[in-house]
């Protein structure tokens, strides 16, 4: 799978609940900026559930792997109400976008985005 192909399932999956730019507002959820090496529930102005909070990973491939099949059996008390991505060919094509900048996969998003998915695709 192309990190195209993850764009798409952020596009359609996650876009309408977060933002990904750099100082973007929060919707739903939080501004995802920046949150790969971050702990969870570590975002500035957000209003993060306690069990977020408490969790006390720290993101990263693996760690958003396990999340994003089930978060709320990862996070018990989390406020997301996204269901998951149970096929894996979805959750690598999401992560496979995490390989062009561990630390700021949310910027390689916006890139791809502005660019029409032309940037880094595979």
């Amino acid at each position: 799978m192309s990190a195209k192909a993850g764009a798409k399932i952020f596009k359609q999956r996650c876009d309408q609940c977060h933002t990904v730019e750099a100082g973007a507002k929060h919707k739903t959820g939080p501004n995802l900026n920046g949150f790969i090496g971050r702990k969870t529930g570590g975002g500035v102005g957000y209003d993060y559930t306690a069990a977020n909070k408490k969790k006390g990973i720290t993101w990263g491939p693996d760690t958003l792997d396990e999340y994003l099949t089930n978060p709320k059996k990862y996070i018990p008390g989390t406020k997301m109400v996204f269901a998951g991505l149970k096929k894996k060919k979805d959750r690598d094509s999401k992560l496979k976008i995490n390989k062009f900048s561990i630390y700021s996969p949310a910027k390689i998003l916006h890139l791809l985005f502005k660019n029409n998915f032309g940037c880094f695709a595979s």
